[in-house]
C-alpha cells in the first residue's frame, strides 16, 4: 500500500517535472524564434537560416521556423527552396497554418490570387479568436512580391487592427503598407506611432528616413539616420538607407558624385561587415556596386563568389557586367550567354542590354571604323529586347550612338540612337533626336536618289520634329528638317523648315543676320528654296534666288540660274 502511494507520488512528481520541462523548452524555443525575427530584421539572413535549421532539427514540431526559413528562400528568390521548406512546414504540429501564407505569397508571385486569398482564408480559419501575428504576415505576402496589392495589405491590417490597434508590428505593418500605397502622411504617423509604441522597433525610426529619401530631402534624410546610429549603432540596415541614399544624391548633385558616391560605398561595406559575408549578401553588394558602377570592385566581388559557388548562374550575369565594362569582351559575351540560355535563369533587362552591347564591341575593330554587320546586328537585336522588357535601359543609350557618330560610322550611330529615342522621358532625349537626326541625314547624303534610304530619312525628319517641338528656337535643326526633306525630294516640306528657320534668325534684328554662319545657312535656304520653286512657281524661283544674291552677290550658282530662268 504504502509502496502504491510512493509510486504514485513519484509518478505525479515525474509527471509534473515532464510538464514543466514542455513548458520550459516551449519558452526557449519562443525566446529562440524572437532572436531569429531580430536576425532577419537585422538583415542577417544566413545567421538566421543557421539558427532556424537547428530549431527545425531539435524540434521539427515548430512550423513557424519553417516558415520563416521559407520567407528568407522566397526573399533570397530561391522559389523551390522556399516552396519546399513551406510544405514540410505543414506537417509540423504548432503554427504549421503559417505556412499557407508563404504558399500564398508563391501564387501571388505566379499571378494566381485566386490560389493565394483561398490559402489565405485557410490560414484565417486556423487563427485563435487573439491572434492576430498572421494577419501582418498576410499583409506582408500581398507587399513583397513582384505585383504587390497594397490596397489588399491595408484591408488585411484592418483585421490585425481589430484584434489589437495599439501592437506596435502592427503599426509597423501599416507605415510600410501606406508608404507602398503612397500615402506619405500615414506612413509617416504609422511609423512615428510604432516607435513611440516601442522604442526597439528601430526599423520603424529607419523608415521615417526613407520617406525623407524618397521625398529628395536628401540633408535631412541622413540627419534622420544619425539619430538611429546614435540610438543603435550596429543596426546594419540603416547603413544600407544611407548607401543608398549618397547614391541618390550623387545622381541629384553632378559636382559631387565622385564624393558622394565613395561615401555611399563605404556605407554599404559598413552594412556588409554587420550582416555577413555569405553568397547572398555578397550579391546584395555586387547589385550596389552595379549601381554605383564601381566596376573593378564588381569584378573582384563576382571572383569572391566565383569561389564561393563556382554553380550558381548569378555570379555569371555579375562576371558578365564586369567584364564588359573593364574591357574583357569575350568574357562578358561568353558569361552572360551562359546565363542567359539556362530556362531557370530570371532573365533581365541589364542581361540583354550588356550581352548587346558587348556584341556590338565585338563586331567594331579596335579604331571603330569596320563593322561585322552580322554581330552587330545581334547586338542591335539584344539591345531592343532589354528595351522591350524595360523602356528605361534606353537612358544612356545615346553616348553609345554619339561614339559612332563622332566616327563617322553613322549608319552604325543611327540604329543605337534609334533605340535611345525609344524611351521620351530620356535625360537626353532631344539631343539624342537631334543626332539621330544628323546621322541618318549624312548617311544618305551623296547618295543617289534610287540608294537614298527613304524609311531612314523619315525618321530623321519625326526626330527633328520632336527636337522643335520641345524647343522650337534650336534654330539650326530647322535647316536640318529643311535637308532632310530636300534628300526626300519634298519641295513644299523643304521650303517649309528653310522659311521657318529664316523668320526665326531676321526676327533676332541685323545683327544675328550679320553673323558669318547665319549668313551661310541663308545663302542655302535662298538658293535651295529658289530652286525647289523652279519646279512649280518660276516667280517665286526668281524672286528667291535674288534674296540669295542679296546675301552674297558673288554666288555663281544664284546668277547661273536666275539668267536661265530669266
Amino acid at each position: 500500500m504504502k509502496m502504491n502511494k510512493l509510486n504514485k507520488v513519484t509518478m505525479n512528481k515525474i509527471k509534473f517535472l515532464s510538464i514543466a520541462l514542455f513548458a520550459s523548452a516551449s519558452v526557449l524555443q519562443a525566446q529562440d524564434i524572437d532572436e531569429v525575427k531580430k536576425q532577419i530584421d537585422a538583415e542577417q539572413f544566413q545567421k538566421a537560416k543557421t539558427s532556424l535549421k537547428s530549431i527545425i532539427k531539435s524540434n521539427p514540431s515548430e512550423g513557424k521556423a519553417f516558415f520563416l526559413l521559407g520567407n528568407i528562400y522566397l526573399k533570397q528568390s530561391v522559389i523551390d527552396s522556399a516552396k519546399i521548406t513551406y510544405n514540410e512546414g505543414l506537417k509540423a504540429k504548432d503554427d504549421a497554418h503559417f505556412n499557407n501564407i508563404g504558399l500564398g505569397q508563391i501564387d501571388l508571385e505566379n499571378n494566381n490570387p485566386t490560389a493565394a486569398k483561398a490559402k489565405f482564408e485557410s490560414v484565417k480559419n486556423d487563427m485563435r479568436k487573439k491572434d492576430f501575428e498572421e494577419y501582418i504576415y498576410i499583409a506582408k505576402a500581398y507587399m513583397n512580391n513582384s505585383n504587390p496589392d497594397y490596397k489588399a495589405a491595408l484591408a488585411t491590417l484592418e483585421l490585425a487592427k481589430e484584434k489589437n490597434a495599439d501592437e506596435p508590428q502592427v503599426l509597423l505593418a501599416f507605415g510600410d503598407a501606406y508608404y507602398g500605397d503612397k500615402n506619405q502622411n500615414q506612413a509617416f504617423s504609422n511609423y512615428r506611432n510604432a516607435f513611440q509604441a516601442d522604442n526597439s522597433l528601430i526599423r520603424a525610426k529607419v523608415q521615417l528616413g526613407v520617406l525623407l529619401k524618397g521625398a529628395k530631402a536628401y540633408q535631412e534624410a541622413v540627419a534622420a539616420y544619425n539619430e538611429v546610429i546614435a540610438l543603435s549603432p550596429n543596426y546594419a540596415p540603416v547603413y544600407r538607407e544611407l548607401a543608398e541614399t549618397y547614391y541618390y544624391w550623387a545622381l541629384n548633385v553632378p559636382g559631387r558624385y565622385d564624393e558622394y558616391i565613395k561615401q555611399a560605398l563605404s556605407y554599404y561595406e559598413k552594412y556588409m561587415t554587420l550582416t555577413d559575408y555569405s553568397l547572398d549578401s555578397r550579391m546584395r553588394h555586387a547589385d550596389f556596386l552595379i549601381l554605383a558602377k564601381d566596376y573593378k570592385a564588381l569584378e573582384v566581388e563576382a571572383n569572391k563568389m566565383k569561389e564561393l559557388d563556382k554553380v550558381n548562374p548569378r555570379i555569371l550575369r555579375y562576371l558578365g557586367y564586369a567584364a564588359f565594362e573593364n574591357g574583357h569582351i569575350d568574357e562578358a559575351i561568353s558569361s552572360l550567354e551562359e546565363f542567359i540560355k539556362n530556362p531557370s535563369n530570371k532573365v533581365i533587362s541589364l542581361d540583354y542590354l550588356y550581352l548587346g552591347q558587348a556584341k556590338i564591341k565585338k563586331g567594331t575593330n579596335a579604331d571603330a571604323t569596320a563593322v561585322d554587320p552580322a554581330l552587330y546586328a545581334e547586338g542591335i537585336a539584344l539591345i531592343k529586347k532589354a528595351v522591350e522588357l524595360e523602356p528605361s535601359v534606353a537612358d544612356g543609350l545615346g553616348d553609345l550612338g554619339k561614339e559612332y557618330y563622332e566616327k563617322k560610322m553613322f549608319k552604325e550611330a543611327a540604329a543605337i540612337l534609334e533605340i535611345a529615342t525609344s524611351y521620351n522621358e530620356s535625360r537626353t532625349f532631344l539631343l539624342d533626336n537631334y543626332y539621330l537626326g544628323n546621322a541618318i541625314y549624312f548617311d544618305n547624303a551623296g547618295k543617289p536618289v534610287a540608294e537614298r534610304d527613304t524609311i531612314a530619312l523619315k525618321k530623321a525628319d519625326i526626330a527633328y520634329g520632336n527636337v522643335l517641338k520641345a524647343s522650337p528656337e534650336t534654330v539650326d535643326a530647322y535647316v536640318s528638317r529643311a535637308r532632310t526633306n530636300s534628300l526626300l525630294e519634298d519641295d513644299q516640306a523643304m521650303i517649309k523648315y528653310y522659311q521657318e528657320y529664316i523668320d526665326h534668325v531676321t526676327a533676332k534684328g541685323p545683327e544675328e543676320l550679320a553673323k558669318p554662319n547665319v549668313k551661310a545657312k541663308l545663302l542655302e535656304a535662298y538658293s535651295t528654296m529658289a530652286a525647289g520653286y523652279a519646279n512649280f512657281d518660276k516667280p517665286k524661283a526668281i524672286e528667291y534666288f535674288k534674296k540669295a544674291l542679296e546675301v552674297d552677290p558673288t554666288n555663281e550658282y544664284s546668277i547661273q540660274a536666275l539668267k536661265t530662268l530669266q
